[in-house]
């Protein structure tokens, strides 16, 4: 026997049907998009000019700054750095996995930069003639392609340590003027100690440039820590290291000198966040 369908009846189940699904499918959104909790996004409140910045996001985090993405390590940090001219503040975004993007403000606290006169200097290094401005130029550019790429290394991470222990000479980000003629703002930190004196890595990395007689710079270590972070070491006599080695802190990489554009033996130690510089003295700030 076959049975009659009421229309009104079908009409009604379906509209409770898809009632249904519509609710169901709205909770599950509401809860993959819920919000990350303040606790997991640890970002300082204020920083100095010149600073490395580490922060804390949730793991698998999509994280914005200045443009650029951060990679984010397995454990959740980021790091990225702050120029010696910068302002206002430092804005990131953050898109923790299966939760809304986050906007998180770091203000950027000035600093007083003073005049540093630097006399001595050999004046060809000063103002050099057209044929060594276009070394200097090339030596550029390959210290800029070094700096550009980097390792998902975790030396970024670690305390960092001081190369050599001495008397600091120049400061960074203090505006230089080499034989009264004014220069750029100083790039990193001078510490001065005796020729020959060992240089150790600060951190763990890997060896991307090792120059022995770059014009103005002379003997010449970059490493990269990982995640952008890297340190570059000046004017050195001797150099213990090669290009793709792999260090760890404390390891010796070479020795001090007055090569380049210096006026005796000391180290120059800088530090950059790919193209940005930053002031090692506030990074060793932070280990102690």
């Amino acid at each position: 026997m076959i049975k009659s369908t009421n229309p009104a009846a079908v009409t009604l189940r379906s509209v409770t049907f898809v009632a249904f699904v519509a609710f169901w499918l709205m909770c599950a959104s509401l809860a993959w998009a819920e919000p990350a909790a303040d606790s997991e996004i640890v970002v300082p409140a204020h920083v100095q000019q010149g600073a490395l910045v580490y922060a804390r996001v949730p793991p698998d985090s999509r994280v914005t700054y200045d443009g650029r993405r951060l990679d984010v390590t397995d454990y959740g940090t980021v790091v990225f750095g702050i120029g010696r001219d910068a302002s206002g503040n430092a804005r990131l975004h953050v898109a923790p996995p299966r939760a809304a993007e986050r906007v998180v403000d770091v203000e950027i606290r000035p600093r007083d930069w003073p005049i540093e006169r630097v006399n001595g200097v050999p004046p060809k290094t000063v103002s050099p003639p057209p044929d060594i401005a276009r070394r200097i130029a090339r030596e550029q550019r390959k210290v800029t392609a070094a700096r550009a790429s980097t390792t998902h290394g975790l030396g970024f991470a670690e305390h960092f340590i001081w190369p050599v222990r001495g008397r600091i000479s120049g400061r960074f980000g203090n505006q230089r003027v080499y034989n009264g003629t004014p220069g750029s703002a100083h790039s990193g930190m001078d510490i001065a100690v005796s020729k020959g004196t060992p240089v150790k890595a600060p951190a763990a990395g890997t060896v991307v440039l090792a120059e022995p007689d770059m014009y103005l710079t002379g003997g010449t270590i970059l490493i990269d820590h990982g995640y952008g972070v890297g340190s570059n070491f000046l004017h050195l006599s001797k150099l213990d290291v090669a290009v793709g080695d792999t260090v760890t802190q404390g390891d010796i990489i070479g020795e001090v000198g007055a090569t380049g554009r210096a006026t005796g033996p000391h180290l120059h130690w800088g530090m950059t966040w790919f193209s940005t510089r930053i002031d090692p003295l506030l990074v060793l700030k932070r280990g102690s």
